[in-house]
């Protein structure tokens, strides 16, 4: 049986990629709200797979060691990954920027990505079997005022993307990363609120496409971790609808 591994599968994104993965894995949900952890992991069970929630912070790498020990004890190994768990942080022109919210971006969405890679990596390499995917965003390939911290830290998603499909090459791991435009989630939400509390227009301009579902980033993942992107690596898939080559 298939085991996939979903962190941040609490949150729209990771439950719309744990639930697509459940049609062909048990799925282990990591999460640090226990909440929506637990109800994803509800509806993995739902769905005749078994589902199990991990409680865990991602910038811990004891957490992220405990998570991955537990997954594989619990469900057999891991085979598919994805490395998912992300936060925005505010609205604000570099200068005002806060340190402590730019801090804590690069503690959850680089090194989150990086520990994750390093636990699940270690066991993949050696049985020279599994794929991952890590959520970046177009912010990984483009700027946005007043998002330093989050576009700095989706620029580092894609560099350790492409390093690690560089340590893995050879070994038939793959690692590769999915770049979101704006997707209807709570993390879209707060961000329009803040752009439009300051007075200006939201994220989403005239014109635009509208904004994407999570199921439109799910089935992405899941292509990229299943067969059939067997000679996909290292790659950076955007959905966006156009929007980064407009």
């Amino acid at each position: 049986m298939s085991v996939a591994l979903v962190t941040g599968a609490g949150g729209e994104i990771g439950r719309a990629i744990a639930l697509r993965l459940a049609a062909a894995h048990d799925v282990a949900v990591v999460d640090i709200d226990e909440r929506l952890g637990t109800e994803t992991a509800e509806m993995i069970e739902g769905l005749g797979r078994r589902g199990l929630f991990i409680r865990a912070d991602v910038s811990v790498s004891e957490d992220v060691a405990r998570s991955v020990e537990a997954a594989e004890t619990r469900l057999g190994p891991i085979t598919a990954f994805a490395n998912n768990a992300g936060i925005e942080g505010v609205i604000a022109p570099i200068h005002l920027y806060p340190d402590e919210v730019f801090d804590r971006l690069q503690a959850v969405n680089v090194r989150g990505v990086f520990l994750g890679l390093k636990h699940v990596l270690a066991r993949m390499i050696p049985r020279r079997h599994g794929a991952i995917v890590n959520t970046a965003s177009t912010s990984a390939i483009r700027g946005r005022a007043g998002l330093s911290g989050y576009v700095a830290s989706k620029h580092a998603v894609l560099g350790l993307t492409r390093s690690a499909a560089l340590d893995a090459a050879g070994t038939r791991v793959r690692v590769n990363a999915v770049l979101p435009g704006p997707i209807e989630t709570r993390m879209i939400r707060s961000l329009d609120a803040q752009v439009q509390a300051s007075g200006e227009e939201g994220l989403r301009r005239a014109g635009a496409a509208p904004y994407g579902r999570p199921e439109d980033v799910a089935g992405v993942v899941a292509f990229l971790l299943s067969g059939d992107a067997a000679h996909v690596n290292g790659a950076a898939w955007t959905v966006d609808a156009a929007a980064t080559v407009a």
